[in-house]
């Protein structure tokens, strides 16, 4: 249990300080360590991560706004499909995964989940218009949203996505972060960079705005539709969130100076020791 409420405040930092330059807040790293350190396994453990996510998430999303790292179509894209997906993901936590068991399978298969597209990315070349260092000048230009593509400018390049592709992966992915209580904006950071070739210095505004609407939307859920056991620990929430808060916006600040391919490779073989963790509960 937690003897010291700046524990969590720093582990909160910490983490979304190393985490937020690729565009993801921590929240996966905070539930194995509200469920091993702290001992929390009920269902309140995925309300809890969704207040950290809504509280942590603004303060980098208005920092890379600031400095012109903000693909709105993205983020619109993102938000749109994620949204139904994490409120039936919400739904689902509730009735069918309140078991430790269930939660622990659901965990470490989404560790692996992100531990393989993480690695994916490593090894394969970056997109074109990724930098690939350091890019302190590189912007978003630009911005299109259609029904069949999406596109922007960064780095004096043109990056597009498929609309139809990347909406139904985020309404999937949207509903394993509702149930997890990572945001689906986090879960689909990875697939953005290994998949569909955007570079990762210019998805962190985008994923951390998924992050909070779709974690809004979650809590609202366990709020409006879940019982007592349902309900997010808010002292514990509201230490862990104002240590995002104020990770997220250094790690923003830096990201912008740091080389992304290193940390994705950290974060693969962290996050694939972590969903072994889990799965040798079973």
């Amino acid at each position: 249990m937690v003897r010291s409420l700046a524990e969590p405040f720093f582990v909160a930092f910490a983490v979304s300080a190393a985490l937020s330059p690729a565009g993801i807040s921590g929240a996966f790293l905070l539930l194995p360590y509200q469920v091993s350190v702290l001992g929390l396994t009920g269902p309140s453990v995925t309300p809890t991560n969704h207040l950290f996510n809504i509280l942590a998430t603004p303060s980098g999303i208005t920092r890379f706004f600031r400095d012109g790292r903000f693909a709105w179509p993205l983020a619109a894209l993102i938000t749109l499909a994620c949204l139904p997906g994490s409120v039936l993901g919400a739904w689902a936590r509730m009735h069918f995964l309140s078991d430790p068991k269930r939660f622990y399978l659901l965990l470490g298969l989404l560790l692996g989940f992100f531990a393989f597209r993480l690695g994916a990315s490593a090894l394969r070349r970056q997109a074109a218009a990724d930098p690939g260092g350091p890019a302190p000048e590189a912007r978003v230009g630009g911005g299109r949203l259609g029904l069949w593509r999406l596109q922007y400018e960064f780095a004096g390049a043109t990056c597009s996505a498929s609309v139809p592709a990347l909406a139904l992966v985020c309404l999937l992915v949207g509903a394993l972060g509702g149930a997890a209580g990572v945001g689906g904006g986090a879960l689909i950071a990875p697939l953005l960079v290994s998949q569909f070739r955007l570079p990762v210095h210019s998805i962190g505004g985008a994923t951390l705005t998924g992050n909070f609407v779709t974690s809004a939307a979650s809590l609202t859920t366990f709020l409006l539709l879940g019982g007592p056991g349902d309900l997010p620990d808010w002292r514990l929430g509201l230490v862990l969130g104002l240590g995002g808060l104020c990770g997220t916006y250094v790690g923003a600040t830096l990201q912008k100076r740091v080389p992304t391919r290193a940390l994705v490779a950290l974060l693969a073989l962290g996050t694939l020791a972590l969903a072994s963790s889990y799965l040798l509960r079973l």
